[in-house]
């Protein structure tokens, strides 16, 4: 297997649910049980995908994916392609000053960081605030007040500026943002690196909760008991997984890691995809840019 890096942005809100309501919160999103972070099953990702691949290249999607149906065990085969659940890299917050920040944590990027290794990346060293008072942010943020304080939501940290905090900036803003500077320098601008229990705090907090409602067609009023809650990762959030190819298993069909890999890329326009991930896609729910190509560190 050749494991390679993907990444999500998120272009509106999105909800990938669990089914199950928790507390006033009935459609939540979709969350690692040990961190409580925030996930997108690779189950949703791969299902998207195939859905795409098959209306362009039903042979590749077959390869990657297997067959739809098994009528005998001559026609069985596991798909070429593994996907993983993608993972919280960057949360969108709301600032005091600059809007908006993007925010991260130590032990978000320790993860990552892991994963880039694996893959063949770089990356640099992972800094941490000295305490749960203080947030790492580039120099001159746009997101610091005049007296260098960071107003996220209502939690008001002191920034501190430091190296490693613009290499991961940069780092993570080339890797979303390739070909446009404009984007990667507004980025490095309004990133921050959190304490932990602060970025786990807004992870739970920092959502977006959108309220819905069901109008019954004889009245045009509200119909009983219809009424809900529904959890989403705003729009701008960033998220990262690992996919793996391996030699096609199809029978009849011999087409090496290489040659899959520059079929999909192709498929997903030279490593960059627009898809419809998740629910709600009716109002406008779940716009997310996939990205596979992977730029060197």
């Amino acid at each position: 297997m050749n494991s390679r890096l993907f990444h999500l942005h998120t272009l509106s809100a999105l909800h990938c649910g669990t089914g199950q309501s928790v507390g006033v919160v009935d459609l939540p999103i979709a969350r690692a049980r040990a961190t409580q972070l925030p996930i997108v099953p690779g189950s949703s990702l791969r299902g998207v995908l195939r859905n795409e691949l098959e209306g362009t290249d039903g042979a590749l999607a077959q390869a990657l994916f297997g067959p739809r149906a098994i009528t005998g065990n001559e026609q069985s085969f596991a798909g070429a392609l593994a996907v993983g659940d993608a993972h919280l890299l960057v949360l969108p917050v709301r600032a005091l000053a600059g809007i908006l920040c993007y925010a991260t944590a130590p032990f978000i990027l320790q993860r990552y960081a892991r994963d880039l290794h694996a893959a063949g990346l770089q990356a640099p060293s992972v800094p941490k605030p000295r305490d749960d008072k203080r947030a790492l942010v580039v120099p001159k943020s746009a997101n610091l007040m005049d007296n260098d304080t960071l107003v996220l939501e209502d939690l008001d940290l002191t920034g501190q500026g430091d190296g490693p905090t613009r290499q991961w900036a940069e780092l993570i803003a080339a890797m979303i943002h390739p070909t446009d500077v404009d984007a990667q320098a507004d980025f490095v601008n309004r990133f921050a690196i959190l304490p932990d229990n602060i970025l786990g705090f807004l992870a739970e907090t920092a959502t977006e909760l959108r309220t819905r409602i069901s109008i019954d067609e004889k009245t045009g009023t509200v119909k009983k008991g219809a009424l809900w809650f529904e959890e989403h990762l705003p729009a701008e959030t960033l998220l990262w997984g690992v996919y793996a190819l391996s030699e096609s298993r199809m029978p009849g069909q011999t087409r090496t890691v290489d040659d899959l890999k520059q079929a999909l890329h192709k498929q997903l326009g030279d490593g960059e995809h627009l898809l419809q991930l998740g629910g709600q896609a009716g109002v406008g729910r779940g716009l997310v840019r996939l990205l596979a190509a992977e730029v060197p560190a």
